[in-house]
């Protein structure tokens, strides 16, 4: 896996990780050093963009709430969040992670300490999959009750 698709995949775990996962993955890790706060968490809006049918023209959707933050650690690694939301802790906390994983030495250990995280998601994606599924209806079976 290509090092952006990696970078990009541990921060998709992030931003579905809660706070309490992000500190615990911290914790994991052990010392980081000094994290230095190149922006401090601020939350703003920003306008979601839709399409209809997913190829239609785009339009504006509606204005969301989001929490950014920039770190830099002590090595230089600068870290950056985005989540939706108003938790500026929890994109502080993120941002720190992704300044982590780009240290190479640290990769596998930010990817381990996610890895909790990751679990809980992927048992809530499979939950959401059966209930989805329990509610299916396969029209080619049905009969209309016109013989």
């Amino acid at each position: 896996m290509p090092e952006t698709e990696a970078r990009r995949a541990v921060m998709a775990r992030c931003a579905l990780a809660t706070r309490e996962e992000l500190r615990a993955a911290l914790d994991r890790l052990g010392p980081m050093g000094r994290a230095e706060d190149l922006r401090p968490a601020e939350t703003g809006l920003v306008m979601a963009r839709g399409r209809i049918g997913g190829d239609g023209r785009a339009f504006n959707l509606g204005e969301m709430t989001v929490t950014r933050a920039a770190v830099r650690l002590s090595g230089g690694e600068t870290g950056f969040a985005y989540h939706l939301g108003r938790d500026r802790e929890k994109a502080r906390l993120a941002a720190i992670l992704d300044a982590a994983w780009q240290r190479p030495e640290q990769r596998e250990a930010v990817e381990a300490a996610l890895a909790p995280a990751a679990g809980r998601q992927a048992a809530e994606d499979e939950a959401a999959r059966r209930r989805i599924a329990a509610t299916r209806v396969n029209f080619f079976t049905m009969v209309r009750g016109e013989d």
